[in-house]
């Protein structure tokens, strides 16, 4: 049994659509549950209850936590420590092998490349609280009390990432014939990731006995892609000529915050959008021997 945790995500779902070449006995854990394969076995769990938790995870091989939660700073807070304790310790009384789907907000701001050695130092309260999480699932893996990895993925793009900082500032404005808008400085390198590209990157390396014990960057293209160069992309895909794109600094988003809630949670994540905000994924491509999808091809499917 491979077990999902987090449920309808975005990332769930594509990591389901590539576990049936490893396994037709699939649990999505969630608190409301659908099947993503017809065979698909489904519980309704809350991962803030560690009983809920242990029972949802009873005779699983391996469990994937991809859970997400509000993006909220005082949520996370509160929450994700107690979301990965009861994750690791109904592992290790199943003896479940755990794959952690994290982000790189652990890493902070980053002068070059973000690699799977780049040590932790957030500038963010969101940054610390990733930091803590996977520091707990390192200190318990290396103490030899659970078996586990963590995957790490760059800023989503992707069909049904409603979420990504692309969809409504760039997708859904370009359908509409409005101007793309920006957050930070569009003429500055951001790396995205695919989802459909980590979710694949995810079932695949979940099911490498070698993989584990080990940090991961998810598959994700080499090109060093702007936001002027993604909006390009995007125009191109829709045959539309290019409007002016408009750039939204830090002291935009801050206003706008003030009417946006979401906005606001974003203020201090703003320097992955002032700086070059770089992802290297060349370990994950040598092991699984794989390409990430092109830019072009992803924003396509994106916006079909």
């Amino acid at each position: 049994m491979q077990t999902i945790l987090g449920a309808n995500g975005v990332i769930g779902k594509e990591v389901s659509k590539h576990l049936p070449r490893f396994t037709n006995q699939i649990r999505q854990v969630g608190r409301n549950p659908q099947k993503v394969n017809a065979t698909d076995e489904v519980i309704k769990a809350d991962l803030l209850n560690y009983q809920q938790t242990e029972a949802a995870l009873k005779g699983s091989e391996v469990v994937y936590l991809v859970a997400g939660l509000k993006y909220d700073t005082k949520v996370w807070q509160r929450d994700w420590p107690i979301v990965m304790r009861n994750t690791i310790d109904a592992c290790k009384k199943h003896g479940s092998k755990l794959v952690f789907f994290d982000n790189v907000y652990s890493y902070g701001h980053v002068n070059g490349v973000m690699t799977e050695n780049t040590p932790f130092n957030p500038n963010s309260k969101k940054g610390e609280v990733r930091a803590k999480i996977a520091t707990m699932l390192l200190d318990e893996t290396k103490a030899g009390n659970v078996t586990s990895q963590i995957v790490r993925a760059a800023d989503f793009y992707g069909p049904g990432a409603l979420l990504s900082m692309t969809h409504a500032s760039v997708n859904e404005r370009l359908k509409a014939g409005k101007a793309a808008q920006w957050l930070g400085d569009p003429k500055k390198i951001h790396t995205f990731t695919y989802t459909p590209d980590a979710g694949k990157t995810t079932a695949i390396l979940g099911n490498s006995e070698t993989a584990y014990n080990q940090t991961w960057h998810a598959l994700t293209h080499t090109d060093k892609i702007t936001g002027e160069d993604y909006v390009l992309i995007a125009n191109e895909v829709l045959n539309k000529p290019g409007k002016k794109m408009q750039a939204l600094p830090k002291w935009g988003v801050r206003m706008l915050g003030l009417f946006v809630p979401v906005l606001s949670e974003l203020v201090e994540m703003m320097y992955q959008f002032e700086n070059d905000y770089i992802f290297d994924s060349s370990k994950a491509q040598t092991f699984l021997n794989e390409n990430a999808t092109s830019y072009k091809e992803g924003i396509r499917e994106t916006l079909k």
